[in-house]
């Protein structure tokens, strides 16, 4: 099906006119530019659902195995360009728009992105969704229909402040509401049971029911058949409480539909009091079993019979968040289907498989089991049967000793354990990276990988290199169309053909006058957003992801305090002028990452008030950083800052994305910087600072960071500032955690950290030698394509 050679300009513009006169009631020369958004979007949406109801019904007929993708949070972007774009109608709707009299970018403009995530998780997720409608896999997302997503964020007085996200009012276009499909989800109550006649009954009462109502999103493939659904569960309350309304108890009677609904609200609620992680719970099960409910029905119209349901659908637990479908999918075979125990965990362990894409503590999740017990009572008892069968087998078939089953167990000290629950019950376990993979089976998850080598997998991540390359840079787009044809925008392993001219002093001309265009254009945008009028002669050096501390933007931060005192200290001497440009949010609680924001923020203002420096040293922070900038940051950025303390950063995916635009990897030995540096080289790449094996070493020694400050002079300087005051502002929670605790080694690794920006100034000012290695960084990208990944998951894990 070619969908650009059906949908011309003329097609195309006729339907915009149907739509307007039929759906929308308005003649379009009184439209105003939202109701032409709405209308391209109606249009839009209708041209996907088309393409999938034929796309679906072309699998269901071949019983094709069905992937299923689980996930907390889908950073989704903007929807209406990458649709265009990958169906191929974008210049066929520009030029219908056209005769209209309608900017096409303005209608982009229109569209807020959807507040559906955060980081790296839930644009990975994205990207995945993109890559398995290309490569034409049945496959749908599942995640929760935040209405505020994860929130807006506002600096003020260089302090982070949040804000409701409201993208829905223009997101909403996207979403088809399916209310046949909807799932009630039993909350709290107990559970009666008993056995009769040989079989095991269980009945789940006084409980509380929230019911999750479906929203699908269309993602289309790029020149593929293939399109994905990602299916967004919104909370409903059942009703209005009559019973409370009527003896006066007004407040109540309404609360229960507001607490109810408090579940699809808003991404990640702040979980540092006990209602915060209450309502994660919540969340987690709502989406869980909302999804387990839907699997099951879809294969069931298919099939009849759940006996083939592990052959016919793959679930993948994107992280720790969704595990919960594990138990969930026991209880449907158990109560609903009265499958015996061995049958249904056969099902489970050939259905799941889980990504683990973090070694932080924090993020391998942990439940107060009280709190489990009370909420998901029959869950609870599902969890405490596979605890106790799996202890039992490490103790009679393995003969492992009580110290080493406690510390594998899914049920322990008070807790349950969802990174245990989901490598137990999995037939996969993969990490994101090479390196990550590697410290999965060596520490974080050793016990496991000693028992059963045979799930541990890796598959690196990968980007959806279209979005940031054929739609954002079109620049650089056109410069390598031109080299190497366009083979490279449906298999991006042809971007290693751009190799060869490296020495081609025409193309290495045409690549920096692309980088200087795009420099130009962000730096617009930052004039236009927040008055900042940036230097296009300087140094973009980019450091933008969530903001955390193992990230280590404050070693970003107080290099920039020791360029500045040196500037101070030496004002006659030679500078390559800079540009430090930073985006990033904090989780809401998380003091310290916000004292890091008004850290940068400070600095900033400290730089701009000097006339003396701020013409060689400027800080831009973006405020509320989204898909959105960032297909604007990528294509201009020159540095690409990757700085986590070696074996804390699982993968990284923005190194991909400032790779795949010629920005050069300044970055320690961790996540997919080393796959970075083994295929583009070790000159084409500023590497520095410990790796992971020596910093455990170190931190296995007893790490003292009051060594670090006491032996260099710009740490004690810049450190002790901190703590007396910047501008007047003082900073003693990070200068207390850098001088006696450091837990990301930030001062360990500092002074290579300042010789490796000094070897990038040297290195920029080889404008030819520069240009050289952005272009290798460019050749060597493809291998970094969510294509190529999902290829490896559908082989290695999926079986498709």
């Amino acid at each position: 099906m070619n969908i650009s050679k059906h949908y011309t300009k003329e097609v195309l513009k006729d339907l915009l006119l149907d739509t307007f006169k039929s759906d929308m009631l308005i003649e379009p020369e009184h439209a105003s530019d939202e109701v032409y958004y709405e209308a391209l979007c109606r249009v839009t949406r209708e041209i996907l659902s088309e393409k999938y109801k034929i796309f679906n019904a072309h699998n269901n007929a071949r019983a094709e195995k069905k992937v299923y993708y689980l996930c907390m949070e889908f950073l989704m972007g903007r929807s209406l360009k990458n649709s265009l774009y990958n169906l191929g109608i974008q210049d066929a709707m520009t030029a219908a728009l056209e005769e209209l009299e309608v900017d096409i970018e303005k209608m982009y403009a229109l569209e807020p992105d959807a507040g559906l995530g955060n980081g790296g998780l839930g644009r990975l997720a994205a990207c995945y969704l993109d890559a398995m409608a290309t490569e034409n896999l049945p496959a749908m997302g599942y995640s929760i229909l935040y209405e505020y997503g994860i929130f807006k964020q506002r600096i003020i007085d260089g302090w982070q402040t949040e804000t409701p996200d409201y993208w829905l009012p223009g997101g909403s276009v996207w979403l088809k509401k399916k209310p046949d499909r909807t799932v009630p989800i039993k909350f709290g109550g107990r559970i009666e049971e008993g056995w009769e006649g040989g079989h095991h009954w269980v009945n789940h009462v006084d409980y509380q029911t929230v019911y999750a109502v479906p929203h699908d999103m269309y993602v289309t493939g790029f020149q593929s058949e293939g399109i994905a659904v990602l299916r967004l569960w919104k909370a409903q309350s059942p009703g209005f409480d009559m019973e409370a309304f009527n003896r006066g108890d007004y407040v109540n009677s309404m609360g229960a539909a507001s607490a109810s609904e408090a579940i699809s609200k808003v991404l990640y609620p702040n979980d540092n009091h006990a209602e915060g992680k209450m309502l994660r719970l919540k969340q987690q099960y709502f989406l869980t079993a909302a999804s387990i409910s839907d699997i099951v029905r879809r294969h069931l119209s298919l099939y009849g019979t759940l006996d083939n349901f592990g052959e016919k659908n793959a679930i993948q637990i994107n992280d720790t968040h969704p595990a919960l479908a594990i138990p969930e999918l026991m209880r449907v075979l158990l109560d609903d289907c009265g499958y015996e125990w061995e049958r249904a965990w056969d099902i489970v362990v050939r259905t799941f498989a889980y990504t683990n894409h973090t070694v932080m503590a924090e993020a391998l999740e942990k439940w107060n089991e009280d709190i489990f017990r009370n909420l998901l009572p029959r869950i609870y008892q599902i969890v405490q049967e596979i605890d106790r069968r799996f202890c039992a087998e490490l103790r009679d078939v393995y003969h492992y000793d009580p110290y080493d089953i406690d510390r594998m167990r899914v049920v322990y000290d008070f807790q349950v354990r969802m990174a245990n629950l989901a490598v137990i019950a999995s037939h996969s376990v993969n990490g994101v990276s090479k390196l990550h993979s590697q410290i999965l089976r060596d520490s974080v998850f050793r016990d496991y990988y000693h028992l059963t080598p045979y799930k541990f997998k890796n598959v690196t991540n990968g980007i959806a290199s279209r979005r940031w390359l054929y739609q954002s840079n079109p620049g650089l787009t056109k410069l390598l169309c031109d080299t190497i044809g366009d083979s490279w925008l449906t298999d991006m392993s042809h971007l290693k053909r751009f190799d060869k001219f490296s020495t081609d002093k025409a193309v290495l001309e045409r690549l920096a006058a692309v980088k200087r265009e795009n420099k130009e254009r962000l730096s617009k945008y930052v004039l236009e957003t927040s008055g900042v009028a940036l230097d296009p002669d300087s140094v973009f050096d980019v450091q933008v992801k969530r903001l955390h501390e193992y990230k280590r933007q404050h070693l970003n931060a107080l290099h920039i305090l020791n360029e500045y005192f040196w500037l101070k200290d030496h004002p006659n001497a030679p500078f390559l002028p800079k540009t430090y440009i930073f985006g990033a949010k904090a989780a809401p609680g998380y003091f310290l990452a916000k004292q890091i924001i008004k850290f940068i923020c400070t600095l900033r203002d400290v730089i701009e008030a000097d006339p003396a420096v701020r013409g060689k040293l400027r800080i831009v922070f973006l405020e509320n950083y989204s898909v959105t900038i960032s297909e604007l940051l990528m294509p201009a950025s020159e540095i690409s800052e990757q700085i986590s303390l070696a074996g804390t950063e699982a993968s990284g995916t923005g190194n991909m994305k400032l790779m795949l635009n010629g920005a050069i990897t300044l970055g320690t030995l961790d996540g997919a910087n080393v796959e970075i540096g083994e295929r583009v080289g070790k000159d084409n790449i500023l590497i520095f600072g410990m790796t992971a094996e020596r910093a455990a070493d170190l931190k296995a020694a007893g790490y003292n960071p009051a060594e670090y400050y006491n032996r260099d002079q710009r740490l004690r300087r810049a450190i002790d500032l901190l703590a007396s005051g910047l501008a007047g502002q003082q900073f003693p929670t990070i200068a207390n955690s850098l001088r006696y605790d450091d837990p990301y080694m930030v001062l360990a690794d500092f002074d290579a950290y300042c010789g490796i920006q000094q070897e990038a100034s040297r290195l920029y000012q080889d404008t030819t030698r520069w240009q050289e290695m952005s272009l290798h960084n460019i050749a060597a990208s493809g291998y970094f394509c969510a294509d190529r990944a999902i290829e490896e998951y559908a082989h290695d894990i999926w079986s498709l």
